[in-house]
């Protein structure tokens, strides 16, 4: 895979170089509430406009149905690009059409330009690859070089990720570069003890790297929604609790490994219950109340992680050597609910292990709940990426961009 820094070594004035970022931030009434995917490709961008390169930047938001859709526009995203580089971008109103050739004809080299989401033509997403590889023709006539830097979108094969590298000299940023040097050293060369924290919603969405950690990991954390399914396979009761109970055999077969292979599978002790679920909008307080993890009374519902449990997950992390926390340990965006995941985000501050946050929503978590992302070994921007790389397969804008 070659890199950026042999890209600008080889020359790039006056070239036009299309980036395909993940500018994928979220929004609340067309403004973003967390912008660090875009901070993310800052490097890239300004490697490259300081080099003199026209840059083309790309991206998908969202989940638009294949056509021009307002409420997924990437001028927000393109308007805190420009903030970020102190410089105006100019913004295509599409992304193959008559706006993106005049906003790229118009670049001089140094300047950006951002085109439309890349999910409004059906192309993009497309399993038909014919399809695919028309948008990808014509996403090539806009430039002469591609990088790939957008590490949330390289599990996906889609037509900018997996097609586009193919028809232009091709490149990693230094975005993708970081990444999968960072994922490395949680699959290939592991300082132990290695321990493992898992939240999130659904035990579904983790399967595959359980499967994958039980043979790499010395301890696996769990907490947040997919505790329950945990709990459940252990036969407490869980109340109101989200559970998956299709789930439930995998679960206890995974924990029978766990015990013949030597990893510590730790599941909570405690758990912070209320009768229903908050109102993050207006997240006035619920009065929660804490319960022990096997006596979650009936038509309660789990939220968090409990105090106890929080403690004991510390103390779980406090002698790793390598840490990789993906998922909330609770409803973190309501106070009443966030203790867990702060106590856990305290606790990779405080290990002297080399700490991985994946992505996603504890990456936003991380942030919400004001802590320094400088201080963690590294915030991953694909949360989705991250696990399936975890799980050991191929990544299709990874490979893409092999030679």
């Amino acid at each position: 895979m070659k890199t950026i820094d042999q890209l600008l070594d080889e020359g790039v004035n006056g070239k036009r170089v299309f980036v395909r970022a993940d500018l994928n931030v979220p929004l609340a009434d067309g403004q973003i509430t967390d912008d660090g995917r875009i901070r993310a490709v800052l490097p890239t961008v300004q490697a490259l406009t300081g080099a003199g390169a026209k840059v083309v930047v790309a991206s998908h938001l969202g989940r638009p149905k294949g056509a021009p859709d307002p409420a997924f526009s990437l001028l927000p995203a393109a308007e805190r690009l420009g903030e970020l580089l102190g410089e105006p971008v100019a913004f295509a109103q599409d992304t193959v059409g008559p706006a993106a050739h005049a906003a790229v004809d118009g670049l001089e080299p140094g300047q950006v330009a951002v085109v439309e989401n890349l999910r409004f033509n059906p192309g993009e997403t497309s399993k038909d690859d014919a399809e695919r590889g028309t948008f990808a023709d014509a996403l090539a006539a806009l430039a002469d070089v591609y990088v790939g830097d957008g590490f949330g979108a390289v599990h996906r094969k889609h037509a900018s990720v997996y097609d586009l590298p193919a028809r232009l000299p091709h490149y990693a940023g230094h975005l993708i570069a970081t990444e999968v040097g960072v994922l490395r050293k949680l699959t290939d060369d592991v300082q132990r003890p290695y321990a493992v924290v898992l939240g999130g919603a659904k035990v579904s969405d983790k399967l595959g790297v359980i499967d994958n950690l039980l043979e790499k990991a010395d301890r696996i954390l769990i907490g947040g929604g997919m505790v329950f399914t945990f709990l459940k396979a252990k036969g407490y009761e869980v109340g109101a609790s989200m559970l998956q109970e299709d789930q439930i055999p995998v679960v206890q077969e995974y924990l029978k490994r766990a015990g013949e292979k030597g990893v510590e599978f730790v599941l909570p002790v405690d758990v912070v219950v209320s009768g229903g679920f908050p109102d993050l909008k207006a997240k006035e307080a619920t009065h929660p109340d804490v319960v022990p993890a096997d006596a979650i009374p009936a038509g309660q519902m789990g939220l968090d992680i409990g105090p106890a449990t929080a403690e004991l997950y510390a103390t779980e992390l406090a002698d790793a050597r390598t840490i990789f926390w993906n998922g909330p340990m609770g409803v973190f965006e309501h106070p009443d609910y966030a203790d867990g995941t702060r106590a856990v985000a305290q606790a990779l501050l405080d290990s002297p292990a080399f700490t991985v946050v994946g992505g996603g929503d504890s990456a936003a978590a991380v942030r919400l709940l004001g802590f320094d992302e400088n201080a963690y070994g590294h915030i991953s921007t694909g949360g989705g990426a991250s696990l399936e790389y975890l799980e050991g397969k191929t990544l299709p804008g990874l490979a893409a961009l092999e030679d």
